[in-house]
């Protein structure tokens, strides 16, 4: 995938979300909300000065950034402003 965001924009990829509670209760596919971090695989010239880095995962707004399909996988575009944090 060549993809390279312009500006403060960063291309994440949503980590998958857990399909059973600690107690083993299964969660069924319809019930699951989209993650809410991912893993940053592109960053723009400014996002990088803001320290965000390819490979950082990080949390992000519920309604945040622009989902894009490419190469069938789903990904998520996002504003650098729109990231909460970084997790290390």
């Amino acid at each position: 995938m060549n993809f390279q965001p312009l500006a403060n924009r960063v291309l994440v990829e949503r980590e998958e979300e857990t399909t059973t509670t600690k107690s083993g209760i299964i969660i069924p596919d319809n019930a699951k909300e989209k993650p809410l971090q991912g893993k940053v695989l592109a960053v723009g010239p400014d996002a990088e000065e803001e320290g965000i880095r390819v490979g950082d995962i990080v949390v992000f707004g519920k309604y945040a950034g622009t989902d894009i399909v490419l190469e069938d996988n789903e990904y998520l575009i996002l504003n650098s402003d729109d990231i909460l944090g970084i997790l290390k």
